[in-house]
């Protein structure tokens, strides 16, 4: 049997909410790799430290923001200052995101042009494209008017789903092939959703899943002070592969999943 020598590999830098009161807790970040490729989803609060701690942040060859919230976009002013202020020369890093995303940060500094400085933001296609080894295929999800979730794969191997934040589970099944790994905000727990959160909950993705056979299920993004164990029950009870809820630090090979 022949061996993948350059696995999909994610690396958890940060999987918490909009706010936490648990020590080390950060905004959404997760690295994925994939041979000479480094692609960074997300980039939240708290969890610029442990990107640079992963990698030379400039060597990166995206980064790709799921939507326009804080908690998955605001470490990006970090990384810009990184860019522009340690480096010598400044470095510049692809940014693929949401419409508006730089007018955003602009503001925030009431500086325009704060952010293309390093920067380079661009809108996503309506297509799949391709970042080095990894074809990306983004579709539009129930969350903000402009909320993506996002799939990675090569090759017709079993890829990675990234929900981003999603109020309705059934936006993910267009991208899910048998054998991914679906990595998936668990806002909620074991529910209910509040109405109008727009956000996921244990039974929710355990319905999704029991359809649409991913691979493996990793849960994310769960609020603060929420029973961590009954979750993933609930979904490891509507299928058969594997299901964890992720935490910072955690180095995870999607190869074979």
């Amino acid at each position: 049997m022949s061996v993948d020598a350059s696995p999909l590999e994610l690396t958890i830098l940060g999987a918490g909410p909009a706010w936490s009161d648990r020590p080390g807790s950060s905004g959404a970040a997760y690295l994925v790799r994939a041979g000479e490729t480094a692609i960074l989803l997300d980039l939240g609060q708290g969890s610029f430290p442990r990107l640079i701690d992963a990698i030379e942040p400039s060597t990166l060859d995206a980064v790709l923001i799921s939507h326009l919230h804080p908690d998955h976009f605001i470490d990006l002013v970090p990384l810009r200052h990184y860019l522009a202020y340690q480096l010598d020369p400044p470095r510049t890093v692809r940014v693929v995101a949401p419409a508006g995303l730089a007018d955003r940060i602009d503001a925030l500094h009431d500086r325009p042009g704060f952010t293309e400085a390093t920067l380079a933001c661009e809108p996503y296609p309506t297509t799949p494209f391709t970042i080095g080894d990894v074809t990306i295929e983004a579709r539009r999800i129930t969350h903000t008017a402009d909320s993506h979730a996002i799939r990675l794969g090569r090759d017709g191997r079993p890829g990675l789903v990234y929900s981003g934040d999603c109020g309705v589970a059934s936006d993910l099944t267009p991208l899910i092939r048998p054998g991914d790994v679906l990595l998936v905000e668990v806002s909620f727990g074991v529910g209910p959703v509040p109405p109008g959160s727009l956000h996921l909950d244990a039974p929710a993705i355990a319905s999704l899943v029991s359809s649409a056979r991913p691979g493996r299920v990793l849960l994310t993004h769960l609020q603060m002070g929420l029973d961590r164990v009954t979750p993933v029950r609930i979904v490891a009870d509507a299928f058969d592969g594997a299901v964890s809820l992720v935490e910072p630090g955690e180095v995870i090979d999607l190869r074979g999943t």
